[in-house]
């Protein structure tokens, strides 16, 4: 699910700690399904998952925000510079149609 918030794109994710490889899976429920190899320890996979979403969204990790879901495998991240229509561009390759 991608919202638009003051210029920003919000992202709903679903995160999997602990997987073999860092990676963007697909789409569950309406979330961008995430797999994150560092586990759910002293805030490791949040800042993981922001990394991963920077390097998708070709922005520094500086512009990914947790909004949502620190302690949740259920979180919303906000990206910022991204227009929606390069954010969809992006994410399409991910998402069921």
């Amino acid at each position: 699910e991608l919202q638009v918030k003051n210029g920003s794109d919000c992202i709903a994710v679903r995160a999997q700690p602990r997987y073999s490889k860092s990676m963007v899976s697909g789409e569950r429920n309406g979330a961008l399904k995430v797999h994150l190899q560092s586990p759910p320890v002293d805030d490791a996979a949040n800042e993981e998952c922001c990394r991963l979403l920077a390097r998708l969204f070709q922005v520094p990790p500086s512009r990914v925000h947790l909004l949502a879901g620190h302690s949740s495998r259920n979180k919303r991240v906000m990206v910022e510079g991204v227009s929606a229509v390069m954010a969809t561009e992006l994410l399409q390759p991910f998402l069921h149609t």
